[in-house]
């Protein structure tokens, strides 16, 4: 992999396993959208980003070298091999040709506190309103981010979240999802939960402690585990999962329990991965949408 700052603009080549449409449109984050052919536009970690693709090459367009080396590299997840994931995935026929249609696939580092609000919203949605509901929520209680000439803000940190009420949150259009960003941020604000906690835990135990938010389930405690945490052996199950796995594994309805314990024996400390592969499959297939 080489890195060269041209124009103000990151040029880095070499990448192996990497795809922006399969990383971005995999269900894992909401705030990149797709605003050209093989270009996407978004914001992480209170940065915004345009970032193009060719072949083994993404620019990174006004991006210095250091938000390379202290965001982008561990937000895209560079030093992790996925050659040897897919290798490993592909032992199984069905993961083999699951991972031909998202072979470019990683697994974002998220911010926990975003992903935690993210995917509480995600509950019995759909991803263009999801979008819509994050963005809303953004613009109205963000710090503002200057890019290119343009404003954009930031994801509202947990104290920020925990001074709003119901009313206040009336204009993100969330619904009955209010109640439950609120009661996540202010158990953010007073220590009841925290990043650094959190992180430290098991992936047992950090899921019960998640589960501790009201409206957090099994599956957005496991999206969180995922994508906000890391823990890739965790393989939350929504209803795209759950037929996908259906029509794989089983060619017959099961419960979302004989899933879960399914993938764990079967993928065991890859299923997150095997999870993400299996979604784009089924997305791209429009398996499960009849």
């Amino acid at each position: 992999m080489d890195v060269k700052n041209i124009d103000n603009n990151l040029i880095v080549t070499g990448l192996r396993d990497f795809h922006l449409k399969h990383i971005f449109d995999c269900g894992q984050c909401f705030r990149f959208n797709e605003v050209s052919e093989n270009t996407y536009f978004g914001i992480a970690k209170g940065k915004a980003l345009l970032i193009s693709q060719s072949e083994d090459a993404i620019t990174l367009y006004d991006t210095c070298e250091d938000d390379w080396n202290n965001i982008w590299f561990d937000y895209f997840d560079l030093s992790r091999d996925y050659g040897k994931i897919k290798s490993r995935l592909s032992e199984d026929k069905i993961m083999e040709e699951a991972i031909s249609y998202g072979s470019g696939i990683r697994i974002l580092n998220q911010d926990l506190w975003e992903a935690v609000i993210s995917f509480i919203i995600s509950a019995s949605n759909n991803i263009p309103r999801i979008k819509g509901i994050i963005e809303r929520f953004c613009e109205n209680f963000g710090k503002r981010i200057e890019y290119m000439g343009n404003t954009y803000y930031s994801f509202p940190d947990a104290n920020t979240t925990a001074s709003l009420s119901t009313d206040d949150l009336a204009v993100i259009r969330a619904g009955f999802r209010d109640k439950y960003i609120l009661d996540a941020a202010k158990k953010f604000k007073n220590g009841e939960l925290s990043d650094t906690h959190i992180h430290s835990l098991s992936t047992y135990d950090a899921k019960q402690v998640l589960m501790s938010i009201n409206g957090v389930g099994n599956k957005v405690s496991d999206c969180i585990l995922l994508f906000g945490l890391g823990r890739v052996d965790s393989f939350p199950v929504d209803v795209w999962i759950k037929r996908i796995m259906e029509y794989c594994y089983f060619d017959s309805e099961q419960s979302i329990e004989t899933i879960c314990s399914f993938a764990k024996d079967k993928f065991g400390d890859m299923g997150g991965f095997a999870q993400q592969y299996l979604f784009f499959y089924a997305r791209e297939n429009k398996i499960g949408t009849k």
